[in-house]
């Protein structure tokens, strides 16, 4: 008995102990597949409801690893949401050959330049991360009117496509140098606080689309702030990751 009651006691503290780092997870749906990294507070009680954070990861960090979407912000994403502000985190990995958002990339000399919301028809991850947000709304796991969102790059473009495309889900959000469509705007603004951040110096992804988002958002009347990092080129994202006040100002939020 004694035996017994030393290995319950140790895997209890086991599964707390990963109930605090990522834990690898994934989501299948007709046939497709959608890897993630999932990670529930310190100290985790199944009876109760936390606040979820989705964050999307860079083009440079596709595949089909299950790790690589991860590369930036995994110290920002447990340092927060781990104990100090008790939420569950879901991270998934796009595949290689595919995008986030609907987005048309079109490069002359060095330049590019994008454009947004060419179709009401999600792309497959899309359309896989829509579904794995709706099913963790549903779990039972989730207080559902603490719902928030960040990406950076291609999943700062995705973090404002996925707020146009459940426009009644997320209480804030945070798209570090991205870009979106400005005419479906509209469907979220007067239900998502938005904090916009960019690079002053952005050679990838140009600060004027954060600026027009940002411009935008306030014409339509939303809670909308912007931060433009002087001298910072594309990784303003380790800029995002020190700020104090973020992750309070997200929790500020609810539906």
């Amino acid at each position: 008995m004694k035996r017994f009651l030393i290995t319950a006691t140790l895997f209890i503290l086991f599964i707390n102990s990963m109930m605090g780092q990522f834990v690898s997870a994934s989501f299948q749906q007709i046939g497709k597949r959608l890897p993630y990294q999932v990670m529930f507070p310190e100290n985790y009680d199944e009876t109760k409801q936390y606040p979820l954070l989705v964050f999307l990861h860079g083009a440079g960090e596709r595949g089909n690893d299950n790790e690589k979407q991860l590369t930036h912000g995994k110290d920002f994403l447990i340092d927060n949401f781990r104990a100090n502000y008790p939420a569950i985190v879901i991270v998934a990995q796009c595949p290689a050959d595919d995008y986030w958002g609907n987005v048309q990339r079109h490069e002359i000399d060095g330049k590019s330049e994008f454009a947004f919301g060419l179709s009401d028809q999600p792309t497959e991850s899309m359309q896989l991360l829509t579904s794995l947000v709706e099913w963790w709304l549903t779990s039972g796991k989730v207080d559902t009117k603490r719902v928030y969102a960040g990406g950076l790059s291609m999943g700062g473009m995705g973090t404002f496509e996925l707020l146009w495309r459940m426009p009644t889900v997320f209480a804030a959000a945070f798209p570090i140098c991205g870009g979106s469509a400005l005419d479906r705007m509209e469907k979220y603004a007067q239900t998502t606080a938005v904090w916009i951040f960019h690079g002053e110096k952005d050679d990838v992804v140009s600060p004027e689309l954060s600026r027009k988002a940002y411009n935008r958002l306030k014409e339509l009347g939303c809670d909308a702030k912007y931060t433009e990092y002087e001298g910072v080129n594309h990784g303003s994202w380790v800029n995002v990751f020190q700020e104090k006040e973020l992750v309070p100002w997200l929790f500020r939020h609810s539906k």
